[in-house]
This record gives structure tokens, C-alpha cells and sequence, in this order.
């Protein structure tokens, strides 16, 4: 049994790691709002963006409709963008990335398909690191305010790879926000662009200047950036609502182990005192 010396010790301690906890849960918590709205911002762009998209290409002619992009190869290499956190202390985020990922990879292994992996963030770029895989590219110290020119060297990397035939396919791995308290990682398509969304989309009439097929070619690397930029978008939002939610169980379960201690150190103070009593008693016990 520990004296309540030691439990004292063991309890400014826990009450210190509250404190630090507390105040990182804070932090995230200052952050996480903004990051939530950005995320969710940029989900209309996005839709509106295809929708875009869509109205060029329906009036493309059948000989226009031809970009690097949108060529469909049979798969024998593929890139993975992997967007993750910097930091840890984000309770199972990152576990649940590098889960995925290892799933995706080892899927696609099994087929025969090579994949090499771009990094945009410190724990993504360790775990590839750690399984000893290609890694093409790395990106690193990205703040929770991220501009485009934060993830233009990924893209170009990506895109020229694609467009060199260096690889046949590009993916993305990021957490997906949902909600403060889910987090869902998932592993999406970036090229060859899906072309499928055009399908029944009418024309509007829009006259184009230059070439709607000119715009199309500028437009569609736009496209890719634009993806990528969004899913790190939704990457740091799920990182600060992660980071707020494991940093608040942390300070709540410092909490509880301080109310336990406190408990425990109450009861070997009271058999000390009633040892101690029972000493005197004796003492005097034996006097008389």
C-alpha cells in the first residue's frame, strides 16, 4: 500500500496533466469552429464547380472531348494523396487513417497494382515511412489556415505523374467531417476524373469565349486542386473536433482518477490514524 506521501505526489500530478489537458481542449475548441465552417463552405463550391463542369461539356463536341485527364488506363500503378494531422493527441483519428490506408494498399497489392503515396501532413508521412512504401512527395507544417499554395506542390506532383504516365490512377485519403464527434476517413477517386456526372445534364445555352473545349482543359487541373484542397480542408476540421473531444475525455478521466485517489489516500490516512490509536492504547494497556 503507498503512503499518502506518494499519493499526494501522484495526485498533483494527475491534477497538473488535467490542467494541460484542459487547456489544449480549449484550444482545439477555439479553432474547431472555424475550421467546421470552412469545410462546410466549401462543399457548395465543390458541387457548384461540377456543375460547371457539366454545363462545358455539354456543349463540347464529341472530338473536343478529349484531355490527359480523362484518359482511362488499366491500373497497374496508382498515387495516394494522404492528407493527416501534424500532431497526435487526437484520440483514434490517425489510427483510423493509417487503417484505411494500409487496407487500401494491401488491397490493391493483392491486384497486382503498385501504389506510391504523396504525404500532406507529419503522421501520414511516418506511417508510409514505417511500412518502407514509394513515397513520391511530402508535405508538411500546414497551419489550420491553409491556402492553395499549401497543397499546389502535391497536386502538381500528382498531375504530372498522371499526365506522364507514371501512374494510372490517383487516390485521396482524408478524414471526412461529419460531425463534432464523427470523424468518417475515407479513400476517393481524383483521376481519371469520373465523367459520369454529365450524363443527362442539358445545355444551357452559354456562349464560351475562347473554346468551351479550351476552358474545359484549364478548368479540369483546377478541378483536381480544388478536391485536394477541400479534403484538407475537411482533414483539419476533423482534427481539431478530435483533438477537443480526446483532450476533453482526458481531463474528464483526470478528473475522476483525482476523485479515486483522493479516496484511496482518505482511507490509508485513516488506518494510519487508527493504527497509530490503536498503538497508544496498547501502550497504555500494557503501563497498567
Amino acid at each position: 500500500m503507498p503512503s499518502v506521501r506518494q499519493i499526494k505526489r501522484r495526485i498533483r500530478s494527475v491534477q497538473n496533466t488535467s490542467k494541460i489537458t484542459k487547456a489544449m481542449s480549449m484550444i482545439a475548441a477555439s479553432k474547431m469552429r472555424r475550421t467546421q465552417v470552412a469545410a462546410m463552405e466549401g462543399r457548395p463550391y465543390s458541387d457548384s464547380m461540377i456543375s460547371l463542369m457539366a454545363d462545358i461539356i455539354s456543349q463540347m463536341g464529341e472530338d473536343d472531348y478529349s484531355h490527359p485527364l480523362l484518359d482511362v488506363r488499366k491500373e497497374n500503378v496508382a498515387n495516394l494523396i494522404i492528407v493527416s494531422p501534424d500532431r497526435g493527441l487526437t484520440g483514434g483519428l490517425n489510427s483510423n487513417i493509417n487503417r484505411l490506408v494500409a487496407d487500401f494498399i494491401s488491397e490493391k497489392k493483392k491486384n497486382g497494382i503498385d501504389v506510391k503515396s504523396i504525404a500532406i501532413g507529419k503522421k501520414g508521412r511516418d506511417f508510409i515511412n514505417s511500412l518502407n512504401l514509394d513515397l513520391n512527395g511530402e508535405i508538411i507544417g500546414v497551419t489550420d489556415k491553409p491556402s492553395l499554395l499549401d497543397i499546389t506542390p502535391a497536386v502538381s506532383i500528382a498531375i504530372g505523374n498522371y499526365e506522364e504516365k507514371k501512374t494510372d490512377s490517383i487516390y485521396i485519403a482524408y478524414a471526412k467531417f461529419i460531425n463534432t464527434t464523427n470523424q468518417k476517413p475515407v479513400v476517393e477517386p481524383l483521376l481519371p476524373i469520373d465523367s459520369s456526372f454529365i450524363e443527362d445534364h442539358k445545355s444551357l445555352g452559354y456562349i464560351f469565349e475562347p473554346s468551351p473545349a479550351e476552358i474545359f482543359s484549364k478548368l479540369l487541373p483546377r478541378f483536381v486542386e480544388m478536391q485536394v484542397f477541400h479534403s484538407l480542408l475537411e482533414g483539419i476540421a476533423s482534427e481539431q473536433s478530435a483533438r477537443m473531444v480526446a483532450m476533453r475525455n482526458a481531463t474528464d478521466n483526470a478528473n475522476e482518477m483525482v476523485e479515486d485517489l483522493t479516496l484511496v489516500m482518505n482511507k490509508v490516512r485513516q488506518e494510519s490514524i487508527t493504527a497509530e490509536l490503536l498503538d497508544i492504547v496498547g501502550g497504555v494497556s500494557a503501563v497498567e
